[in-house]
């Protein structure tokens, strides 16, 4: 088996350390040291108050996304052992956190009071390049973003007024720092497919996650019926939660409600009428790839987290969910873009990035209206910090998913024409001498 420039490569495994983990759990239940996974919201919504001393969850809409994502879990996830207890651990975190962040807005009204005005908002499919996009921006300290460490727990926990004093250090990037640590021995291809660290740049998922929405659940786990719930409802909600966040972490930071926030999750194209009712004056970058790029790419970043916590895991259904996913995102980006004034967004090509960032950039902050010098150093320490994290590529087939280039490319043909993506290295570069 070959990746897509014709390298061989082997399909992915699931690592040791996981099997390990998962035959300590089942033993440790066996032997009534580790209690059964338990995935009932009443029974989670308990025991999360019990542990914060905390009632009020906030917005009570998330119970709707909760009840269909919990029952989704048990009926399709075919969950291991390892698998239902991270499910559970996530979901208490998750709970716990909403407790907290209505807690702070209560003790703090001022943070709800913050304004988010033009935000900057990365719009791609999933592997499009938002993440070189997002984080060459937001080496600009004229604008505001997330770490990582932030979007894995967004809510600081109860004392954080010292840590905004200077008498205690935030503990959120030590543990942001050991669950990657966990991750990497999990998956050790993570580092490759999305390089990262506590204090890198960071998209706001994990925001959307607090309202139990978001497709971070069909990326780790098989639930169908989940997905197609969430395509047939309005997520203003879950982005009205993710904007307060938002407002919670720039207190935290003790960030200037002034500077824009720069945003990027795959979740938007899915969301765009949602995002711009609850971000009136965004600015949009839409990002474009190579479909079958986007879909192999895809497709083994959903299953290098799925094998982790299922045994059940089929990488023919993992193609055709991600092919059919990619093309329900592309489908509905384009119907909401239709609505969107044109000098309020522009487009931006994956190989325009590979053969002239520089270039690519100066565009985006025309758009902008940012001058570029001040940022250019800043962005060439990522791109050092960037390589240097980055120790192999992430390399990936279509066939080992069960698809193929002619398969994808029909499935596409409609996208690629509209918006002259390009297909090869060769027309991204022709693109580009046309348009300088």
């Amino acid at each position: 088996m070959t990746d897509l420039q014709g390298q061989p490569i082997e399909p992915p495994r699931r690592t040791r350390f996981i099997d390990i983990a998962d035959a300590v759990i089942r033993t440790g239940r066996r032997l009534g040291a580790i209690a059964p996974a338990t995935l009932e919201k009443d029974f989670l919504v308990e025991k999360a108050s019990a542990a914060t001393g905390l009632d009020d969850f906030g917005d009570p809409w998330f119970e709707q996304p909760f009840d269909v994502l919990l029952d989704s879990v048990k009926r399709e996830a075919a969950l291991n052992a390892a698998g239902d207890f991270s499910a559970m651990q996530q979901f208490q975190y998750v709970l716990e956190s909403r407790l907290y962040a209505q807690m702070w807005f209560k003790r703090h009204p001022e943070i709800l009071a913050r304004p988010i005005p033009h935000p900057v908002v990365i719009v791609g499919p999933m592997r499009s390049g938002t993440t070189r996009l997002h984080r060459l921006l937001a080496s600009d300290k004229r604008f505001a973003h997330l770490r990582s460490f932030e979007t894995i727990s967004p809510v600081p926990r109860p004392g954080f007024e010292e840590v905004l004093e200077g008498k205690k250090e935030d503990f959120r990037p030590k543990l942001a720092g050991r669950i990657m640590n966990v991750a990497r021995l999990a998956n050790p291809r993570t580092l490759s497919i999305h390089p990262t660290g506590p204090y890198e740049p960071e998209e706001e998922l994990g925001l959307l996650v607090a309202s139990m929405w978001g497709m971070k659940h069909d990326a780790q786990w098989h639930v169908p019926s989940y997905a197609a719930w969430c395509a047939g409802h309005s997520a203003v909600p879950a982005y009205r939660y993710m904007a307060d966040l938002l407002r919670l972490i720039g207190w935290s930071q003790q960030e200037s409600s002034l500077r824009p926030w720069i945003l990027k999750t795959p979740q938007h194209m899915m969301d765009l009428p949602a995002l711009l009712e609850v971000f009136p004056d965004a600015r949009l970058i839409f990002t474009h790839r190579d479909p079958k790029q986007v879909v192999g790419s895809a497709a083994s970043l959903a299953w290098n987290q799925t094998i982790i916590y299922s045994d059940d895991v089929d990488p023919r259904r993992t193609g055709r969910m991600w092919l059919d996913k990619t093309e329900q995102m592309i489908a509905r980006m384009r119907a909401a873009r239709d609505a969107i004034p044109r000098e309020r967004m522009i487009d931006v090509h994956y190989e325009d990035m590979e053969t002239d960032w520089r270039g690519t950039m100066q565009r985006v902050y025309d758009f902008l209206g940012f001058d570029i010098a001040p940022a250019i150093a800043p962005m060439e320490g990522f791109l050092a910090r960037s390589a240097a994290l980055k120790r192999h590529p992430h390399r990936y087939s279509l066939e080992e998913f069960g698809l193929s280039e002619d398969q994808v490319r029909e499935r596409f043909a409609d996208y690629v024409a509209t918006y002259g993506v390009a297909t090869d290295r060769e027309g991204g570069e022709m693109r580009r001498r046309m348009r300088t």
